[in-house]
């Protein structure tokens, strides 16, 4: 079947005019940021292996990629995701690099989504950053200070929700839960339904844990948090990632910024590789998250070195959206409009305007074209 030449696929947009200069405003904002923080930009390749995607987000997040076969016969993808490319590249082709690593992007990515009634989309581009091969706390505070610094600068009123991986991970540990009954627990935190998530507990744990549990992962705030979860949580690897995270807080707390974040023990990663920190980030007036990150220290082991990793991105199209509400009629300032039936005065004139930084139109008149 032969589609009308003026439909384009759904999902899909054309951009340009004052919304494309914002989005490339964006990104330049963003890659300024990550330039005074000595970070590298990297580009990895759009088109992939299928099967990089599945050791680096999870089968159930990599079946989302567009696939398609190459002439040999093996599956190839559109990128669904940039964090797995890098990973590959710091374990292979950067291998011999001192680490730590700071590379950055803005790319755009691919994903096969069910239309719904908020915004369907099947390619956005991410702006992100990872610092591979530095697992500390310390690492952990650049990489939000750099998120912080960019929705600054965007003068963005945002909020960064932090957890641990791994509170979750000692839990499931305790409860002795397979990587079915897991992945079904995760999904019941996500609906924040204490009553179903009890109820789904009960075979696992005596009724009094999986009520504790329920209360755990209901926390959120800011310090106060940590003595409530602390009073909750009974196993060693769940306590290790609380410490780490008061600690992370108590930098957070130092330089200020203690008002543009908050705890969140209930926000979980749908993707695989967080072992560590993980956090979202919510702007004003946006309906769901505009950006997450997290700590992913396996993750380069799938492609033969393990080695630590902290890193985030951000959704370009989400805060291109915020902002253009925000200035939904800023003007375009006119240009110097060049006319003249002699072509040759006409671009001498553009051009000692333009070695003057002018904005320009060309207009001739009489002049052929």
């Amino acid at each position: 079947m032969t589609e009308p030449l003026s439909k384009i696929p759904e999902g899909l947009q054309y951009c340009f005019g004052a919304e494309a200069r914002l989005r490339r405003s964006i990104e330049d904002t963003s890659m300024s940021v990550f330039a005074g923080w000595s970070y590298e930009e990297i580009s990895t390749p759009t088109v992939d292996y299928y099967s990089l995607f599945e050791r680096g987000m999870g089968a159930l997040e990599a079946c989302k990629a567009f696939k398609f076969s190459d002439a040999d016969g093996r599956l190839l993808a559109l990128r669904p995701d940039i964090t797995s490319g890098i990973a590959r590249a710091a374990a292979t082709l950067l291998a011999h690099r001192l680490r730590p690593l700071r590379l950055c992007y803005a790319a755009s990515a691919f994903r096969q989504q069910r239309p719904s009634h908020s915004e369907w989309r099947r390619a956005f581009v991410q702006i992100g950053a990872e610092l591979i091969g530095k697992n500390s706390i310390v690492a952990d505070m650049e990489i939000l200070a750099i998120v912080s610094e960019i929705l600054r600068h965007l003068d963005l009123n945002y909020v960064i929700t932090l957890n641990d991986a791994e509170i979750f991970h000692g839990v499931v540990e305790s409860l002795a839960l397979d990587a079915g009954a897991r992945d079904d627990l995760r999904q019941l935190v996500d609906t924040r339904n204490a009553a179903d998530l009890e109820k789904f507990l009960r075979p696992f744990a005596s009724a009094a844990d999986c009520h504790a549990f329920s209360e755990l992962i209901r926390l959120s705030g800011k310090r106060e948090t940590f003595p409530k979860a602390r009073r909750i949580i009974a196993n060693t690897r769940s306590s290790a990632a609380l410490n780490r995270l008061e600690g992370l807080w108590q930098i957070v707390e130092s330089i200020s910024l203690s008002d543009r974040f908050e705890i969140d023990l209930g926000d979980l990663s749908n993707l695989d590789y967080y072992t560590g920190l993980t956090f979202k980030i919510y702007v004003e007036g946006a309906g769901t998250r505009v950006g997450s990150g997290g700590r992913y220290d396996h993750l380069t082991e799938n492609f033969g070195k393990s080695e630590p990793a902290v890193g985030f991105v951000l959704d370009l199209e989400m805060l291109s959206a915020l902002l253009k509400r925000r200035n939904p009629n800023q003007p375009e300032s006119r240009p110097d409009c060049i006319t003249s039936d002699d072509a040759c005065a006409m671009f001498r004139e553009a051009l000692d305007k333009r070695s003057r930084d002018t904005r320009i139109a060309i207009n001739p008149r009489g002049v052929a074209s």
